[in-house]
């Protein structure tokens, strides 16, 4: 009877070491290892050189190359922008770790006024995906567009909602 009992709880022991092996590794596999993408244009400090301030507009777009975006709002300013991202499966959003963004910005003549070079800790991340310009104001959705109307006359929300009056 002793070595009955023997035989089962070694097969109990080795069955129990096998689902914990087995459960280790699917757990481990769950995680997986983590990627780290690199996105956007990284600047050397030799390319960098040839662009100093004074030069012109020209001599930045041969040097630097054409950059991640331009804004023309007072003076022109180029950006160089450069993430890193880090996810730790390929299924999850890629969250950013490291932000780098060159800042040229021109006179109104064209000429490099200042170089400016910004990172995470100086504000807020620069989305280099997203196309769309953020304003103040709130979104109304389709129901919200409907419940607000334009009175208490429904052809007149209608209206609002569709460019034109029903027929």
């Amino acid at each position: 009877m002793s070595l009955k009992r023997d035989a089962l709880n070694m097969k109990l022991l080795r069955s129990a070491a096998i689902a914990v092996t087995l459960s280790a590794t699917v757990l481990t596999a769950c995680q997986g290892p983590s990627e780290v993408l690199h996105q956007g244009y990284v600047v050397d400090q030799e390319t960098l050189a040839l662009a100093p301030v004074g030069s012109s507009r020209e001599q930045v777009l041969l040097s630097l190359g054409s950059p991640s975006a331009t804004a023309t709002f007072d003076n022109e300013v180029f950006y160089y922008v450069s993430q890193t991202r880090k996810r730790a499966a390929a299924f999850l959003k890629p969250k950013i770790i490291d932000q780098s963004v060159l800042a040229v910005y021109f006179d109104k003549e064209g000429v490099v006024e200042r170089l400016a070079h910004y990172t995470l800790k100086d504000g807020r991340v620069f989305d280099m995906i997203s196309r769309v310009t953020p304003t103040g104001g709130r979104e109304l959705t389709f129901l919200g567009q409907l419940l607000r109307g334009g009175g208490a006359n429904p052809a007149s929300a209608l209206q609002n909602v569709f460019g034109n009056t029903p027929q």
